[in-house]
């Protein structure tokens, strides 16, 4: 396991919300972004080091949207087999399908309907699919009305979540508890976001969790964000049920932040599997919301981790 630093390209990507990413193969990439004037997805080169697995580049190459307007797109993904996109919306609570040119299919997940009353602040965030399983995976960001308090910075609850998976009739197959950690953080700030901001999921059929805790204090030095990478094994059985939390295991974890000598504050809201090392490690890439570089000092960073599956 190795975590790479970060960077940022600013000569060769605009400032944006960069919330979701999905590799389409060789060093094409696509990026949704929350705030975006259309629904839609950016088209990304992204030059990655075959031998250490270390961003070199990173170029958008243009805008493909939709005529719907944008609805807080939070995760994307790439369907091989159907040479499509699917984007998870936190607006309307819905995954629809898009074309390459970024046009609705009229094509989407059947989510559950207890998925629609999700709030509109921790909705759907997570989007993933696998070409080898054939599933889908999804989740919100924070917990269900259903199924308890939301964790905040000073109630030291943990989210429980429902991760979804699909399979490639597009329905529902199975559901499991995902119980996150604690938050850190211990006093109220300006802002305070605790939940899942992304999953993948490998052709083993394991998932990666990535889970984000960020605190922006009201003077914002101190803010900070947190984020933990899980790997969990979901088990497919008659058994399966929702009261019982997965197994998870930790693979890393990292913090950036704003202090009076340094800033490398990355809000990470997306992570995709890239591509394979020459000697067979994968890379994850993952994307980082700099709230359109709010401030003039947020940053559209980007970084990789590598993992033996």
């Amino acid at each position: 396991m190795k975590l790479h630093p970060q960077h940022h390209f600013p000569h060769s990507v605009p400032k944006g919300n960069y919330s979701g990413i999905a590799y389409i193969g060789s060093n094409q990439y696509a990026v949704v972004s929350d705030k975006a004037e259309k629904s839609g997805y950016f088209l990304f080169t992204i030059d990655i080091d075959s031998l250490k697995g270390d961003i070199q580049n990173v170029v958008a190459n243009g805008f493909y949207p939709s005529t719907d307007s944008n609805q807080d797109e939070e995760g994307i993904a790439f369907i091989p087999q159907r040479n499509t996109f699917f984007i998870a919306r936190e607006a309307d609570n819905s995954v629809k399908e898009y074309d390459r040119n970024g046009q609705l299919t009229g094509v989407e997940l059947a989510l559950p309907s207890l998925f629609k009353s999700a709030t509109a602040a921790y909705g759907l965030e997570s989007l993933t699919y696998n070409p080898h399983t054939k599933l889908y995976w999804t989740t919100t960001e924070s917990t269900l009305p259903a199924d308890g308090m939301q964790a905040t910075a000073t109630n030291n609850v943990c989210n429980k979540l429902r991760l979804l998976a699909f399979d490639s009739s597009l329905a529902s197959i199975a559901e499991f508890l995902y119980v996150m950690d604690k938050p850190r953080t211990r006093k109220e700030g300006q802002s305070f976001a605790m939940g899942v901001a992304d999953l993948v999921a490998l052709d083993s059929g394991k998932l990666l969790v990535l889970e984000r805790e960020l605190y922006v204090s009201k003077s914002k030095l101190g803010s900070r964000v947190y984020n933990k990478l899980y790997c969990v094994t979901p088990t497919f059985s008659a058994e399966t049920a929702h009261n019982t939390p997965l197994e998870k295991h930790l693979l890393t974890e990292w913090s950036t932040a704003i202090t009076l000598l340094h800033q490398d504050f990355a809000n990470y809201e997306g992570i995709c599997l890239g591509p394979k090392l020459c000697e067979g490690s994968q890379v994850l890439l993952l994307c980082a919301d700099s709230q359109n570089q709010y401030g003039g000092v947020l940053r559209d960073w980007f970084r990789t981790i590598i993992i033996k599956e």
